[in-house]
């Protein structure tokens, strides 16, 4: 059964190995909207992943945004005029980043695994990193990763 949740599908690569598109994150927004770019290479297994990330539990959100804004208060980034306000809820740090793309690389081995790519207002690169199914990393250092 196709799910089409991915839209607007091209090849990244002359040869067609990296395909790219566009779908709809749940939680985690873009500048302006919910969609976000997807980087793959298999059709089915980045349908999973956008699934897995559609459906992230409360406390792997939760998770996230603490990382988030200690990655801010750690890196400081470029913007160095950029003070981030005192948060009363955790995901009011999701108002200072935007998430731009999804980076889906099938593992050796059978876990759901993906990198989220992002920024943040006081100028870094931040995202986060899905391993097996599991948060394994928040930061700056997402580089790592891909």
């Amino acid at each position: 059964m196709k799910r089409e949740l991915i839209r607007n599908l091209s090849a990244n690569l002359p040869d067609g190995s990296i395909l790219e598109g566009i779908f709809t994150s749940r939680i985690f927004r873009n500048e302006n909207s919910a969609e976000m770019l997807i980087y793959f290479n298999s059709l089915d297994y980045a349908e999973d992943c956008i699934e897995h990330f559609n459906s992230l539990s409360d406390d792997v959100i939760d998770e996230i945004c603490y990382g988030l804004i200690e990655s801010c208060h750690e890196d400081y980034g470029v913007n160095e005029d950029f003070e981030l306000p005192e948060i009363e809820n955790v995901r009011e740090i999701l108002e200072y980043c935007w998430f731009t793309s999804m980076i889906v690389d099938i593992p050796e081995d059978d876990g759901i695994s993906y990198v989220i790519e992002g920024e943040g207002d006081w100028g870094e690169v931040v995202g986060f990193v899905i391993k097996n199914g599991s948060l394994a990393y928040v930061g700056a250092d997402i580089e790592e990763y891909l």
